[in-house]
């Protein structure tokens, strides 16, 4: 059955894998490669965009969708590389970025992740946002190597150096900085183009994905390539505004809640309106979690 391709994205961009795989969608799904700097790539299917680097020391992968996909993926990958896949580093806990996790560690790969990403897929989480109950990863999905802070990999050439952004998208995100090929993966702290998700239930918050782009911004330069968790490549310019959409619309909103207004009155202002004809996606949806968050903090309001 034909679906409209909003609603598939929303479906395969967040985690559900048990009612995804009793549907399908995932059959017709196509790998597309996108060259972003020498020995650079990224992978472009159904959940979240992988990043690649492939050269004489092996295949480096951040992140690794959906696991279905990864007999697509891998097919991808040599297409341009017959090196052994060494390393998966994960940028966050999410389905649609670490299902791919066990197939890849039988392949051989070591999965690297921050410590919260381990903890949470460790044990049953329940996303409020969506109402769903995400059982616990199987022990070969799991991170073997997992760090607080930064860690750096001397791979093909190149450092890849990765470091962790507090309370963004969710408390365990890492962006992958690959130095000598100035390009720069984001996760889900960036969707390109698109109202964002932010897992206020896992540790996310606007704040934090708003200081991710900052710490971005400041080192990346103008020929900067930047792989986002969704969406498209992006530029630095790209990146930029993104980052005053958010921080545009959050200001917006915590201006109608120190009025007292109510969700439903939140929703109904348009706050998003100045930025409609740029990011596509559910604006009420993100309007929602903002007032979420900001209202928790104490703000005073009238409603939910």
């Amino acid at each position: 059955m034909r679906r409209s391709a909003a609603m598939l994205v929303t479906s395969l961009i967040f985690p559900a894998v048990p009612s995804l795989r009793a549907q399908d969608p995932l059959d017709t799904v196509q790998v597309r490669t996108v060259s972003v700097a020498p020995g650079i790539y990224m992978l472009m299917a159904a959940g979240g965009n992988i990043g690649v680097s492939a050269g004489p020391d092996g295949v480096f992968l951040v992140d690794d969708q959906y696991a279905p996909l990864t007999e697509r993926i891998l097919r991808a990958i040599r297409s341009f590389s017959d090196r052994p896949i060494r390393f998966v580093i994960n940028t966050h806990w999410h389905q649609d970025h670490t299902g791919g996790n066990e197939n890849m560690g039988k392949a051989g790969a070591l999965i690297v992740a921050h410590d919260n990403v381990r903890k949470r897929m460790s044990v049953e989480q329940f996303m409020e946002a969506f109402n769903r109950t995400v059982p616990p990863a199987p022990p070969g999905a799991l991170p073997v190597v997992t760090f607080n802070q930064t860690v750096t990999f001397y791979m093909n050439g190149d450092e890849i150096h990765a470091f962790h952004v507090t309370r963004a998208h969710t408390d365990g995100d890492a962006i992958i900085h690959f130095r000598r090929a100035d390009v720069i993966h984001m996760g889900d702290t960036f969707f390109n183009g698109r109202y964002p998700f932010i897992d206020i239930g896992s540790g996310g918050s606007v704040d934090g994905v708003i200081a991710a782009a900052d710490q971005v911004l400041a080192i990346a330069g103008e020929q900067t390539k930047i792989i986002p968790g969704h969406g498209p490549l992006a530029t630095r310019n790209e990146l930029r505004e993104y980052r005053d959409m958010l921080a545009g619309v959050r200001d917006r909103v915590a201006s109608l809640i120190s009025q007292g207004r109510t969700l439903e009155q939140v929703l109904a202002a348009g706050v998003t309106a100045p930025w409609d004809g740029r990011f596509t996606g559910d604006s009420q949806r993100f309007v929602r979690y903002l007032y979420q968050e900001l209202a928790q903090r104490g703000a005073p309001t009238r409603g939910r």
